[in-house]
């Protein structure tokens, strides 16, 4: 049972779908566009700090500086000590 359809429905469905697509293609733009919530873990600005403060932590300088110096919280500064800990667990057990 086939469906008759003439030039003038198939014009109308293809109007219907180019709004549609059109609608899609907004949300996709905002979707796109939204900020990322919560920190990204070991982005660009993430790992100079963490080098930073790996330099400085090898150096000998307290945690309390170090935070001071790249004006984040101690409990970074702590963050930052155990994935420093564990990175080094890591390289010592291969």
């Amino acid at each position: 049972m086939e469906q008759v359809v003439t030039l003038e429905d198939a014009r109308r469905r293809i109007a219907e779908l180019e709004k549609e697509n059109g609608a899609l293609r907004e949300e996709l733009e905002s979707y796109k566009n939204r900020k990322l919530s919560g920190r990204q873990k070991h982005n660009a600005k993430w790992m100079a700090i963490y080098n930073d403060f790996v330099a400085c932590y090898e150096d000998g300088m307290t945690m309390v500086e170090i935070a001071k110096r790249n004006h984040v919280s101690e409990r970074t500064m702590y963050r930052y000590k155990a994935y420093y800990e564990e990175m080094q667990k890591a390289d010592t057990t291969e």
